[in-house]
């Protein structure tokens, strides 16, 4: 799925009402409709209050549009016009007048003298304050406002972002945010609901079609995209009868030192359990007799020390090396990583302890081939690319260093973003029960796994981290996010896989729906 910016989506309102010779009026009475068909089929005419919070914009004028068809459809409902500026939109005088014209009970303005209205936990509120062409600071009394809303309890319902929350910046001032149960956004999500620090201004999002024009949609190339299970099911290589292991890659995973070999386990276990044809650990001598015992499907090779790895020296061409997981940053690891960077030329999959050494040793980022594939977490990433001063400069930053140096970067988190040629790749899948000891090392084998299988890098990271985070939805439900342990989500790597192509179930519809 396209995340779009918010010029896209204004381009795309104009360009629906071009090709569809419609005027913006009549865009926004769809639009106002469909909210409404929305909160109708699932509240079915029930009398609870709904206060609905209209702007002088044209999130406000959807938020007219929604409350008088809720007014023609009988619910209990109280208008707000939240009169936070002289200057109004054509679009939402038009529907200002409408629904004056069809209630005895006008609008209720609001500003900065009048007394806030009693919302109770049981009310629900909808959001249309602000959209997302907000470009002014919010006045005091306005956020006094939002700080209702939160401290009512109320379900709160937010019209296509919530109110006060920028689409390409920072938040400035939490207060001037209005924090969301639920946003029905417009043609795409929005960037922000996947980033740490503003995806909790809404905890539930759903896009809504709004119609707009589906050539529009189809040709317009985003700078982000939601990766879900039809995003990936293209990419999946189906198997041969007649296939045999030499075809599916050989993966090695260096690392390994003292009291750390289990993450080479979980990183070479989870390599095969993903398809590669053969994987063989490189580790310290401490490694050979437990990864012989606990893994007998793998190959094991030791260095010459006992307690970490010295030196790398590999008989045989291997087809992608996933490199750093519990290795440690010992001097002599850290001579033996640059010696091998600088006569290696296979595929490269770092994560961990090499993320750490080449941030002390950054021209070794100058060995890496093109297209490796780093997979840092929070802080290893701010030892790479230094600190930020929030997420978008995260991103610009990451950004910048995935051109400078030709590399994939995978930034792990509650949803993992991949950077590939300028371009963010956001998962959908995944949980917290993923914060657990081992989950990085999985990964790390599971994106080194479907490199040595012939994958392209970018298509081998994005991929990864999707079935990485599926297999973790699918064994959460058996252990809840406390039992979850990183060794599970190999165990049901097979159930992500068939997932790819279950069908979804039907839905059930209210026969009683009834549109506006």
């Amino acid at each position: 799925m396209k995340i779009f910016t918010k010029a896209q989506v204004y381009l795309g309102d104009k360009t629906t009402a071009e090709r569809q010779n419609i005027s913006s009026t009549e865009l926004m009475e769809r639009v106002g409709t469909q909210i409404f068909n929305w909160i109708h089929l699932r509240m079915q005419g029930a009398q609870v209050p709904i206060h609905v919070f209209c702007g002088i914009g044209n999130n406000g004028g959807n938020g007219l549009v929604l409350a008088r068809h809720l007014v023609t459809h009988g619910y209990n409902v109280h208008t707000y016009v939240v009169n936070c500026s002289d200057k109004r939109s054509k679009d939402f005088l038009i529907n200002y007048d409408k629904i004056k014209n069809i209630t005895k009970n006008w609008p209720t303005l609001l500003n900065e003298t009048s007394q806030f209205p009693e919302i109770e936990q049981q009310d629900v509120i909808v959001d249309a304050v602000f959209g997302i062409g907000l470009n002014k600071s919010i006045d005091n009394w306005v956020k006094t406002l939002f700080q209702k809303f939160r401290a009512s309890k109320a379900f709160t319902l937010s019209i296509d972002i919530p109110s006060g929350l920028p689409t390409d910046s920072a938040v400035k001032d939490e207060d001037g945010v209005v924090w969301a149960g639920y946003t029905l956004s417009f043609a795409s999500p929005k960037l922000v609901f996947f980033l740490p620090e503003t995806a909790k201004f809404t905890t539930q999002w759903e896009v809504i079609d709004i119609g707009l024009d589906p050539e529009f949609l189809q040709s317009t190339t985003t700078e982000a995209n939601l990766i879900g299970k039809h995003d990936v099911l293209p990419n999946y290589r189906a198997r041969d009868k007649f296939s045999h292991k030499g075809e599916f890659g050989h993966a090695v995973i260096v690392g390994g030192s003292y009291g750390k070999i289990g993450a080479v386990n979980l990183c070479s276990k989870a390599a095969l359990a993903v398809g590669a044809g053969l994987v063989t650990a490189y580790v310290p001598k401490c490694g050979y007799i437990p990864l012989q015992t606990a893994l007998p499907e793998a190959m094991v090779l030791t260095d010459g020390n006992d307690a970490h790895i010295t030196a790398i020296n590999l008989d045989f061409t291997p087809t992608v090396v996933g490199f750093g997981v519990g290795m440690g940053t010992h001097e002599a690891t850290v001579n033996a990583f640059e010696l091998f960077l600088k006569q290696n030329s296979t595929p490269l999959v770092i994560d961990a302890d090499a993320l750490n050494i080449l941030a002390t040793n950054k021209t070794f980022l100058d060995l890496l081939p093109k297209f490796s594939i780093l997979t840092p977490h929070a802080k290893e990433l701010e030892r790479l690319i230094g600190k930020w001063d929030n997420d978008f400069d995260k991103l610009e930053k990451a950004k910048l260093f995935s051109k400078t140096y030709e590399v994939i970067l995978v930034i792990k988190g509650a949803n993992t973003i991949t950077i590939f040629d300028e371009k963010l790749f956001v998962n959908t899948t995944g949980n917290p029960g993923l914060a657990t000891a081992g989950s990085g090392d999985v990964l790390t084998g599971i994106i080194t796994g479907l490199l040595a299988q012939g994958y392209h890098p970018s298509v081998a990271a994005i991929f990864g981290v999707y079935l990485h985070g599926k297999s973790a939805d699918i064994a959460v439900e058996s252990f809840g996010y406390q039992s979850l342990m990183a060794s599970h989500v190999i165990d049901y790597l097979g159930e992500a896989f068939i997932d790819l192509f279950k069908q979804p179930e039907p839905q059930q519809v209210s026969e009683t729906k009834e549109e506006a």
